[in-house]
């Protein structure tokens, strides 16, 4: 009965959660439409419509990815309870980290733009710092894949 009652919590709170971000995914692209509307109706520069786009559809990427990993792994272990942990996080961890990585990079990559088109050098050291971590990041999720590889 305790694991039957396990099971249907999990199951709920995976729904709910996978549905809480594809709804959070869906805010994020209709408001980056809305924005580079406005922006493009106000005659903005359309350098900074184009940078604050990419910006948010990276954010709605990450939030639907993750809504991914909970509907694939969380809705399905209640059917798969003998799978290990560790096999779980060598599943989901590449592809969210992936994203988060592109995501961080591209971040990164976007204030170094901006920046140098305000000619604020000094200030270079937060996308060194955002592009640093994200290799950092990287190199971790390598170092995780390697160590807990079963076939070394």
């Amino acid at each position: 009965m305790n694991s039957s009652i396990t099971s249907f919590m999990r199951n709920f709170f995976s729904r709910a959660l996978t549905i809480i971000f594809f709804g959070l995914a869906i805010i994020l692209v209709i408001s980056l439409f809305i924005n580079a509307a406005q922006g493009l109706i106000a005659q903005s520069d359309l350098t900074e419509i184009l940078l604050k786009s990419i910006n948010t559809g990276i954010i709605a990427l990450a939030v639907f990815e993750l809504a991914l990993i909970i509907n694939k792994e969380y809705s399905e272990l209640g059917e798969d309870d003998n799978k290990n942990a560790i096999d779980t996080l060598r599943g989901t961890l590449p592809r969210f980290i992936g994203t988060v990585c592109v995501a961080l990079s591209l971040e990164g990559l976007i204030m170094v733009i901006k920046y140098s088109q305000l000619d604020l050098a000094g200030n270079l050291y937060y996308p060194v710092a955002i592009i640093t971590s994200t290799a950092l990041l990287l190199s971790s999720l390598a170092l995780f894949l390697y160590l807990t590889d079963k076939q070394k």
